[in-house]
């Protein structure tokens, strides 16, 4: 887990258009946590800490920078600024963030990729859109 400061603030939605319409995060996995199981259920979650396992959301999934996702994701909305290795599925958009690792495929309609993430796997997706994340710099 990570112990400094992140670099991405993902809790600030702001300017963040994967989660515009997130007005508060019902589900935290915090700093420190583990969590082992499925996660389910309408309400946005936000992922500090560590899970092991899998999820079926309809709504957002952020793995904030020093989170981690051992298993497979399935979610409306996903958002990965930390580390995951397993299948992801967001059934509208995802945001791979600078900070991202990630091993194993990529399933969603949109899929922007920010420069410096790192992906190993397949990409399944209707287009991809590569970017220089400007919100978080100084």
């Amino acid at each position: 887990m990570a112990s400094e400061d992140p670099k991405i603030h993902l809790t600030n939605n702001k300017g963040r258009r994967s989660l515009d319409s997130v007005a508060g995060f019902t589900t935290s996995i915090g700093l420190e946590s583990i969590f082992t199981g499925t996660i389910g259920g309408r309400g946005h979650t936000i992922v500090l800490g560590r899970v092991e396992g899998s999820s079926e959301l309809d709504g957002a999934l952020v793995i904030g920078e020093g989170g981690c996702w051992v298993g497979d994701i399935t979610a409306k909305y996903v958002v990965i600024a930390g580390q995951v290795e397993g299948s992801i599925t967001a059934r509208e958009k995802m945001e791979i963030v600078c900070t991202a690792k990630i091993r194993g495929s990529l399933t969603s309609p949109f899929i922007a990729i920010a420069e410096g993430a790192v992906h190993e796997g397949e990409i399944h997706m209707a287009k991809v859109k590569r970017f220089t994340d400007q919100r978080d710099r100084d």
